[in-house]
Parts: C-alpha cells; sequence; structure tokens
C-alpha cells in the first residue's frame, strides 16, 4: 500500500479508537447532571449514591479519552503536513478555542466532581458536575466546527500558491457557523448522548437481572430510559436535516451514501442492499423514489446522481460507503424500537419483569457505538478525494518526506499500544461495574419529623 492509503488508514484507526470515549463522557455526564439533580430535589440517598457510582466511570472514560486524543494532532505534522499547513490557521483557531472554552471548563471542574463530595456543598458539587458536562459539550462543538468548515468551507480566502497556499480566515463567525456546522452538530450531540444513556441503561439491566442494587438500578435505568427515548427520536429530525444539508453542500457525497449513478433521475431510497459499482446498480431492497420524495417532498424532481461529477472528483468504494450509512440507519431505527418498547413496557408497570427485554439492554452498548462510527466513516469516505472539499485532495495534503514503511512501523505500534489501553479500560470498566454503588445512607441530609422526636427522647 502506498503513503496515502496507509496514512489514511492510521488516521481512522487512531480517531475510530479515540471516538469510543468523548461520546460516553457527553452523554454520561447529562445523566450525572439528572441523577445529582434528583438528589437535590428529593434528599434521597439512592440519587446520589448512583452519581457516585457514574463520577468513577466518567473519571475512566475521560482519562482514556484525553491520552488517545493527544495523538491525533501529532499526525496532523507527521504524516499531513500539506493539511497542517493549508488549515492551520482555520483549524488551529478552533482547537484553541475548544481548549480555553472547553477543555479548561471540564478539566477544572473535574477536580470538585471528583474529590469534593465530602469537602463542597452539595450545590457547589452539582454546578462542577454541570461545568464538567457543559465542558465535554463544549468540545464537541469546537471539533465539529473545524471538521464541518472541511466539508463545507467558509469565511475564508487562500493566500499563496502552490504547496505554499493556505487558508485564512477572514470572518470568524462565518466559520464557526458554516453550511454544516449546526445540522451536523446536533446530529452529533444525539450520537454522544445515546452512548452514555445505553451505557447507563446496560449496567443497570445487568444489576437487575442479577438481583443487585434493585432499588437504585430501577431509578437509573428509567433515568436513562427516558433520556435515550428522547435523544433517539431526536437522531430522526437531526439525521434528515443533515441528509438535507448533503444534498445541497455535497450532493456526490450524498450520492454514494444512497448508490445512485444517475446523473439527473429521480432516486430509490434503500433500506438495505449491495452496490454493483461495475454496473452501477444496487441490488437491494428500497422504496421506489423514496430519496426524491424525502428530498424534494415530490416524485418527481431529479436528484443529482455520481455520473454527474468527472470521475476524479467523486468518491470511491461507493459500497463501503453505503454500508457504513445504512448501518448507522439501521442502528438508529433499533434503538427507538428498543426504547418505545421499554417505554410501552413501562406504562404497562411491566418495564422490569421482561427478561429478554433486560439482557437486549445489556448488550445493547454497543449499538450506539456502532452508530457513531459507521457514521463517520460515511461522512469522511464520502467527501473523497478531497480532505478540504472542493480545495485541497487528499493526495496532496501529505507529508512530502514521510515513507511507507515508517506509516507502517507507526500503525503497528499505535495498534499494539492502543489495544493495551482498550483492554486496560474494559477491565477497570468491568471491575468498577463488578464492585458496583455504594449504597450508603446519607448522614448530611435533613432529619425527618420522626427523627427529631426520636432523638427528644433518647435525650430526656
Amino acid at each position: 500500500m502506498d503513503v496515502e492509503i496507509l496514512s489514511r488508514i492510521q488516521f481512522a484507526f487512531t480517531i475510530a479508537f479515540h471516538y469510543i470515549y468523548p461520546p460516553l463522557s457527553i452523554g454520561l455526564g447529562l445523566i450525572m447532571v439528572i441523577m445529582e439533580g434528583q438528589y437535590l430535589r428529593t434528599g434521597e440517598a439512592v440519587y446520589k449514591n448512583m452519581a457516585r457510582f457514574w463520577t468513577k466511570i466518567f473519571a475512566l472514560i475521560f482519562g482514556i479519552g484525553v491520552a488517545s486524543g493527544i495523538v491525533m494532532e501529532f499526525e496532523f505534522g507527521t504524516n499531513w503536513a500539506t493539511y497542517s499547513r493549508y488549515v492551520g490557521d482555520v483549524f488551529g483557531s478552533a482547537l484553541a478555542a475548544e481548549g480555553i472554552f472547553a477543555f479548561a471548563l471540564e478539566s477544572g471542574f473535574l477536580g470538585i466532581l471528583l474529590f469534593g463530595w465530602k469537602r463542597v456543598s452539595h450545590k457547589v458539587h452539582f454546578i462542577a458536575t454541570i461545568g464538567v458536562w457543559l465542558g465535554a459539550m463544549f468540545s464537541a462543538v469546537w471539533i465539529v466546527v473545524a471538521n464541518s468548515w472541511q466539508q463545507t468551507p467558509a469565511g475564508y480566502h487562500i493566500v499563496g500558491e502552490g504547496i505554499h497556499a493556505r487558508a485564512e480566515i477572514i470572518d470568524f463567525w462565518a466559520m464557526v457557523f458554516n453550511p454544516s456546522s449546526i445540522e451536523r452538530l446536533t446530529h452529533v450531540w444525539s450520537g454522544a448522548l445515546l452512548s452514555g444513556a445505553f451505557l447507563v441503561l446496560s449496567v443497570h439491566a445487568y444489576y437487575l437481572i442479577k438481583n443487585r442494587h434493585v432499588e437504585l438500578s430501577r431509578k437509573a435505568f428509567k433515568i436513562a430510559l427516558v433520556a435515550a427515548t428522547i435523544f433517539s427520536l431526536g437522531q430522526l429530525l437531526t439525521g434528515h436535516r443533515s441528509a438535507e444539508g448533503v444534498a445541497k453542500n455535497q450532493p456526490a457525497k450524498l450520492a454514494a451514501l444512497e448508490g445512485h449513478f444517475d446523473a439527473m433521475e429521480v432516486a430509490d431510497a434503500y433500506m438495505f442492499g449491495w452496490v454493483d459499482e461495475d454496473k452501477q446498480k444496487v441490488y437491494g431492497l428500497g422504496i421506489p423514489k423514496g430519496l426524491t420524495f424525502m428530498l424534494h417532498h415530490d416524485f418527481k424532481t431529479p436528484v443529482k446522481g455520481l455520473n454527474a461529477f468527472p470521475e476524479d472528483e467523486r468518491p470511491k468504494a461507493v459500497n463501503a460507503i453505503f454500508q457504513f450509512y445504512h448501518i448507522m440507519i439501521a442502528v438508529g431505527m433499533c434503538l427507538i424500537s428498543m426504547t418505545l418498547f421499554a417505554c410501552y413496557q413501562w406504562r404497562r408497570k411491566k418495564l422490569f419483569d421482561n427478561k429478554l427485554l433486560l439482557w437486549g439492554f445489556v448488550f445493547a452498548v454497543i449499538l450506539p457505538q456502532i452508530g457513531n462510527q459507521a457514521g463517520w466513516f460515511a461522512a469522511e469516505m464520502g467527501r473523497q478525494p478531497w480532505v478540504v472539499y472542493g480545495l485541497l485532495r487528499t493526495s496532496d495534503a501529505l507529508s512530502k518526506v514521510v515513507t511507507a514503511n515508517q506509516v507502517w512501523f507507526s500503525l503497528i505500534m499505535f495498534f499494539i499500544i492502543y489495544s493495551v489501553l482498550f483492554a486496560l479500560f474494559i477491565y477497570l470498566l468491568l471491575k468498577e461495574i463488578k464492585h458496583g454503588p455504594e449504597e450508603e445512607e446519607s448522614t448530611d441530609s435533613k432529619p425527618t419529623p420522626e427523627i427529631n422526636g426520636g432523638a427528644a427522647l433518647t435525650s430526656d
């Protein structure tokens, strides 16, 4: 394999591993805010116990996420030097904003979150929990803004020529609110929040099956189920809006996502299938003219296909892009079905009687991860052959002095190190889950009238 393919594989591997953790921290952060808010509202120690339990797991996720994320910044300089020079002013601004407004907020409050349970008041600790969650959310904002600028560049001009050309920001807010940033951000947020919610659902479903921490797990499961239901349904809206944006701003990508080749014809929407790129045909189950209807709300308006673009300006590996995209959709529909059925069982007061459903939630923890990864692979592969859409080709963005053997060596080393990190993460996570929440009675809540009376009789 040549340097370009190896460098793309290396970056895809490192970012895919890293992206296991930020969505979990975003989603879990929200669940922790709700749990601790319930403790402040009700004074019930069970909510404090579950919040303290998930705080420990959050710290583990945060640590591995930071360690794995640092590597990617070095890869920009080692493997993608031309790209770094070209987008440095733009991407650097977004990364600087993330460090100042997001990572500093998250890491600054993290110490209070982890070690302040008995050192600060409940309200201060609750504010720290909110701060950590908002920091994680803001991190996603700036990373998605930077990536979205590569998909739909705005607010810039080009200075220099040839290999010395680079993009400079002339309108910061136009760069931030580029044509795809908002719709992509809401879609990323929804997927991240689902990741955290399904982790909570998985662990507490397991406890309920094993008849451990029953009261705490019933309450925690319901909290996570409400969040998972809202955000799984929200994915329908954000996903549709994102697809409309792709159709408008990156029509070649949309054609690849749907396996649509005809230059200007009405297009079907496939539920699943296989793309024969040589025959330019999709074999599968589809809705006739479905894509046309979803995009234009009629059955007659044509959709631009891959043949409308020069061959060197459209994505390759169309079948892989098609499969990743439809895996993401299938996962989303599965999550909606599971959460709605669980809500139906909850309404019938049979939620915790259905062991098969609980086992389903135990293993469903992997589904949001699959959906998130598949969505990103579809988005990034569909952008090819551009690393900055319409401006800089991926083949031109490489470092000029890096050899294939060097990339091979670093890829193997990353694989070994990340495998060890992942094994350590799973070991520590399972160890914490096996230990379970510490179900301690609250010693700092307001006493009830009965306790007041009992204390008075004892003192007499």
